[in-house]
């Protein structure tokens, strides 16, 4: 069991006499949307840590993150899915993700409350580290000096992250959030160390694609992606194999304009792949998503998009 969800079976786990955590843990406490290069330096300093002192190193994540919760659909957009963060984190060498549920009754959580519970009885943390001007529990009435006075009590000592800088300003979720929406996309590759990636389970559509001679793969996203329109992509098959092709990530307003979603379109594939994972990075921006009035006049430009991306392409390679 790798990932850990919710506070029961936290307590499950570490009741366990063959627990990983029966000595404890090094642990961190973030969103870590993005898994950037700001967070991958937080889980180095983890893992540096958890080898110094043996021990197994933990990211503690949230569901839905705090600021879903308290802002609903003006939330910003997520990075990336939820399952898709925690191989993320896994692949990062972290030795296990504890998701804990954030709902009412976890926001009424004492500050007091949730060092008690969670940090020293579940996950019996011996070292910590946060962020500075991390705040925690009820009415953010905890802070970093709370959890230092605590940890001298119980037994963990606390550590602050380290910054990362690039371009000479702060590595943040909310930076690349703000470098996909403007399509600045070798911006954003800088900033997570890696290009941008969506990952996610085929699901059904509505078979439009077929009637206009473009099938696509249909990945369902529960939350407003970063970015919109129309994309030359790169898509990972379950099996490893890659294509490349044309995504249109939005509301599609030509067919219906409600659900966000993610439609691809891979170049020289015949299959079927509902059921699989498909890893799609994106790779250059061709246009905005728009509202074509006809049918006929979304599979004109459809055809355009094909004919622009595979040119693209090509100079790529040339």
């Amino acid at each position: 069991m790798r990932l850990i969800r919710g506070q029961s079976h936290l307590k499950q786990l570490s009741s366990r006499a063959d627990s990983p955590l029966a000595r404890g843990c090094v642990a961190t406490i973030g969103n870590f949307d993005g898994v950037h290069l700001g967070h991958q330096t937080i889980i180095d300093q983890v893992k540096s840590k958890a080898r110094a002192l043996d021990l197994p190193s933990v990211v503690m994540v949230f569901e839905p993150q705090p600021r879903e919760f308290f802002q609903g659909d003006e939330a910003p957009p997520r990075l990336m899915p939820f399952r898709q963060k925690v191989d993320a984190l896994l692949a990062r060498g972290v030795d296990l993700v504890l998701c804990l549920r954030f709902d009412q009754g976890f926001r009424e959580y004492s500050a007091l409350g949730f060092i008690d519970d969670v940090l020293v009885s579940g996950l019996a943390v011996r070292h910590l580290v946060v962020g500075d001007d991390f705040r925690f529990g009820c009415d953010r009435a905890g802070d970093f000096a709370l959890l230092q006075a605590e940890g001298a009590r119980n037994g963990f000592t606390v550590e602050h992250t380290r910054t990362v800088t690039v371009g000479g300003d702060r590595v943040s979720s909310t930076r690349i959030r703000n470098s996909l929406a403007a399509n600045r996309l070798d911006e954003a590759e800088a900033l997570l160390g890696h290009p941008y990636t969506i990952a996610g389970k085929v699901v059904y559509g509505k078979q439009l694609g077929r009637q206009i001679n473009a099938p696509t793969a249909n990945l369902r996203l529960r939350r407003t992606p970063p970015l919109r329109g129309v994309y030359v992509v790169t898509a990972t098959l379950a099996n490893g194999r890659r294509y490349d092709g044309v995504a249109n990530i939005g509301t599609r307003p030509t067919v219906d304009g409600t659900r966000p979603s993610l439609e691809v379109h891979l170049f020289d594939f015949a299959g079927t792949l509902y059921g699989q994972r498909l890893d799609v990075t994106f790779r250059h921006a061709l246009r905005d998503e728009v509202k074509f009035d006809s049918i006929d006049a979304l599979k004109d430009q459809i055809a355009r998009d094909q004919d622009e991306a595979r040119a693209w392409l090509r100079a790529q390679n040339d």
